[in-house]
């Protein structure tokens, strides 16, 4: 609104100015038609040279004050053309670009996980849930509304069972990408060895990416995966066997120090 008024008022002293400019010109190409006249005798004058003169002061004043006129013409016109610009023009250029770029169907799609996330925030996990399952609906090729649900019922429901269904089901509910369906199924083998505790099953899902999407990185980090797991078990058994050792040793120790002092005592 304020913009609006200062817009009014330097418009209206632009266009005073403007006035001003224009009559001073008018008033200018009369007294120079004047002179012309006396000088030519059209025009007759008791002292035609001093006529002549006083009209040429008056002409002087006048153009000094068009200058003026001129120079005030201009800065509030650069003022008010400006501000039109900045405050109207160029925000309403720059949201019909903006509108022809993200309106072509991709780019300006409200997030449909908005919501969820939002409930998330508050707690409201079942909500959450439903929000997610909605947006799977609305994307149904976009992974992550399954993913999020999942992570909702094992960190926060503490529900690992559904968590496992919940990713199951994704892959079961259509004909995912090669990618997608390969990011499912290490998410499987996450909750099953680190949350559910069944590495025998993690492992067999590592298998099934293998025989799934062979020659793939997808296939090189399941192999390599189970070659960490391998590693891990190798190393766990070879730390039960010392502790056997030593507790061997140990015992046999104690026994030879019970049977000396026996010994001495007798």
């Amino acid at each position: 609104m304020k913009k609006w008024i200062l817009c009014a008022v330097l418009a209206i002293i632009t266009g005073g100015c403007w006035i001003s400019f224009l009559s001073k010109g008018s008033q200018m190409d009369r007294l120079t038609k004047e002179v012309t006249e006396l000088k030519e005798g059209i025009l007759e004058a008791d002292d035609p040279d001093a006529r002549i003169s006083e009209l040429m002061k008056q002409k002087n004043g006048l153009e000094a004050e068009r200058t003026f006129s001129g120079i005030l013409l201009t800065f509030f016109s650069a003022g008010l053309i400006g501000i039109v610009l900045v405050s109207y023009v160029i925000p309403a250029m720059a949201e019909k670009v903006s509108h022809s770029v993200y309106d072509s169907g991709e780019m300006m799609e409200k997030d449909v996980m908005h919501d969820a996330r939002s409930l998330v925030a508050q707690g409201n996990y079942e909500g959450a849930i439903q929000a997610y399952k909605a947006a799977a609906e609305k994307e149904p090729l976009n992974r992550m509304p399954w993913v999020e649900i999942a992570k909702i019922q094992k960190d926060h429901l503490h529900d690992p069972d559904a968590a496992v269904a919940t990713i199951y089901h994704a892959l079961e509910s259509q004909e995912w990408q090669v990618s997608d369906a390969a990011y499912f199924l290490f998410r499987l083998a996450e909750l099953f060895d680190e949350v559910k505790g069944d590495r025998a099953a993690a492992i067999e899902i590592m298998n099934q990416v293998i025989r799934d999407f062979p020659d793939t990185r997808h296939s090189a980090n399941a192999t390599h995966k189970l070659r960490e797991w391998s590693m891990g078990l190798t190393h766990s058994a070879g730390n039960q066997l010392s502790l056997a050792a030593e507790k061997e040793r140990l015992a046999r120790e104690e026994a030879e120090f019970l049977a000396k002092m026996k010994g001495e005592n007798s």
